[in-house]
């Protein structure tokens, strides 16, 4: 598997510049990534299927689906296209690689972990301060259009936002100066989970029912159906920030509610 690996990555290294493998690389695998694990709950919703796992009944028109694409490719193109190319110059500062070999999978796995634990703690303040009123308002309005999220809602947002809150995700590599490796898969992951916080379904395969202190999309689902004075759970991947900040009370006082109901039914059937 490693060799097969190395492999692939000496193709790459060898057909393509640093250049064009972070910047453009790295967008056509961010695309790909977020419009493959996203659309197919476009689709979902739609057909009505696994509709028994849909947090909330209320389904997105197609209009309102077909906009949110539409504003996705003009900010992934119009936004995230010059981050990653005007980005790479600091990335190859900070000590960014691509070449071989390839880093062990303890530092890939240990890095990735230590992005994860600094993203939460700056993405919960950033995410705070948007909803303070005027920023709410004026920016992050924009990605509570969707009361009910599918995947693809987890980046509609603002310019402002988009640049705001990224920073908690390159925040982790621009300290470490990882391998050009390590920083698609912390990317891949990070992509992965916040489609999975927006999908609006929770399966028993969610990463919830398995993995403690993880948000996912029941969590992540109540801060866009509630108020943003009220909502909480600002959390990105892990729940400890509102835990220790006492700003998922809500969240958890609508469980216990949602629990006791479930002993009464389940006694009176």
């Amino acid at each position: 598997m490693a060799s097969l690996l190395e492999s692939c990555w000496l193709y790459l290294i060898t057909h393509f510049s640093d250049f064009q493998l972070a910047s453009l690389g790295s967008f056509i695998l961010h695309e790909s990534v977020f419009f493959l694990s996203g659309l197919p709950f476009i689709y979902l919703e739609r057909a009505g299927y696994l509709s028994k796992y849909k947090i909330q009944s209320k389904n997105n028109t197609p209009a309102a689906q077909e906009k949110c694409i539409t504003r996705l490719l003009l900010y992934h193109f119009g936004v995230n296209l010059p981050v990653m190319v005007l980005s790479y110059p600091v990335f190859r500062y900070m000590g960014m690689r691509s070449t071989l070999p390839l880093p062990s999978w303890k530092v890939v796995l240990l890095q990735i972990l230590f992005y994860f634990i600094l993203e939460d703690f700056v993405f919960y303040w950033g995410h705070r301060i948007l909803h303070t009123k005027w920023l709410y308002k004026h920016v992050h309005s924009i990605h509570h259009e969707y009361a009910t999220p599918f995947g693809l809602t987890s980046e509609y947002a603002h310019p402002a936002e988009i640049l705001f809150l990224g920073f908690a995700t390159i925040v982790g590599p621009a300290i470490t100066g990882p391998h050009l490796f390590t920083l698609w898969l912390w990317m891949i992951l990070r992509v992965l989970e916040t489609v999975e916080a927006h999908c609006g379904y929770h399966f028993p395969w969610s990463p919830s029912n398995f993995f403690p202190l993880y948000g996912g999309a029941d969590f992540h689902d109540y801060h866009h159906r509630i108020l943003y004075t009220k909502s909480g759970n600002y959390s990105s991947t892990f729940i400890y920030m509102d835990w220790i900040f006492g700003t998922d009370k809500g969240y958890r006082k609508l469980k216990e509610l949602q629990n006791i109901g479930a002993e009464v039914g389940n006694k009176l059937m």
